[in-house]
């Protein structure tokens, strides 16, 4: 197991890397220190050891764990609830109403991501572990979560990556976890000195104008924070949310033209890719860099959700 300890972001908020794909810096779970101990994501099963021993390094049990939060039921973000929730005797999980059935029956999620990660799939998620319903705490638009007698969390609706996804409300940080609606964040670019935000637009709930929506619903909210999904936490919040927004129309532009083409997923990805390759290639980055290991599984994704997208509109 690799030996990294959990980042720190301030004197209640850590980081807990869970080497998702087997990389770090693409996936983590959130630790918010108050009197409820509460976590944001679990990605999927196999980080879930990560996450046991970021909370033993931080000098929390299993135990102390009230709230898991998901920001949405995809299994890079949510496919470890079930396993981690076993060893949490005292914890729920929360999750948009749309999102509570399957966790409680993970059979569709599955066969979802089994298409598309094909042989992979079982390395990268199993075991895929149901949610019982008893344990499951369902938040709507506009509703609360205290977790301390001074923070009180709130969650927003914020679909356009998901229909079943909120964002959630810290107001002590005046931040929010964002998961997947307001993009990526990409760690091994900003090690190499380049703020470098995409949108992601994976199947098959992908809808640009509500992710426009979303997006714009977080700049009105004048946040000193964002927490991403993947990875880590962003300052610089308006150029974060304006790169995300162009590059959305970006890869919504090229899309229409490979899709009135007949073009398939691939081409639309490898379009997509070398957009992104001319843009980080002006910005001096080194064509070898590990960083396109990613930036390739993600257009492959974003590119299928386009295609979905498209698909519907016919």
């Amino acid at each position: 197991m690799e030996d990294k300890q959990p980042i720190q972001l301030d004197e209640r908020i850590h980081l807990i890397d869970g080497f998702d794909l087997g990389v770090p810096e693409r996936t983590g779970t959130y630790v918010i220190d108050e009197d409820e101990l509460t976590l944001i994501e679990t990605g999927p099963s196999p980080s879930v050891k990560y996450i046991k021993k970021g909370l033993d390094d931080l000098g929390f049990s299993l135990e102390q764990v009230k709230y898991i939060i998901v920001t949405h039921v995809h299994l890079d973000h949510a496919g470890g609830a079930g396993l981690l929730l076993k060893e949490c005797p005292h914890a729920k999980v929360v999750v948009h109403p749309k999102g509570a059935r399957h966790l409680m029956d993970p059979k569709k999620l599955a066969a979802g991501a089994r298409g598309v990660y094909g042989e992979s799939f079982s390395e990268l998620f199993d075991p895929i572990v149901p949610v019982p319903e008893e344990r499951l705490m369902v938040k709507n638009e506009g509703e609360m979560l205290k977790i301390s007698g001074g923070c009180t969390l709130e969650f927003l609706n914020t679909p356009g990556h998901a229909r079943h996804h909120f964002s959630i409300y810290d107001p002590v940080s005046n931040g929010l976890f964002t998961g997947d609606t307001a993009g990526i964040r990409y760690q091994q670019l900003i090690d190499e000195g380049i703020d470098f935000f995409l949108p992601s637009t994976s199947p098959n709930h992908f809808d640009p104008t509500a992710m426009h929506t979303s997006i714009d619903r977080i700049r009105n909210m004048q946040l000193d924070r964002i927490y991403y999904g993947h990875f880590g936490m962003a300052e610089n919040v308006n150029q974060a949310l304006d790169q995300v927004s162009e590059w959305l129309d970006i890869f919504v532009g090229i899309g229409e033209v490979a899709v009135a083409e007949g073009k398939g997923y691939d081409v639309l990805a490898s379009r997509m890719l070398e957009q992104v390759k001319g843009d980080l290639s002006i910005k001096g980055l080194r064509t070898d860099h590990e960083v396109y290991i990613l930036l390739n599984l993600d257009m492959q994704v974003s590119a299928l959700g386009m295609i979905d997208y498209f698909n519907k509109l016919q």
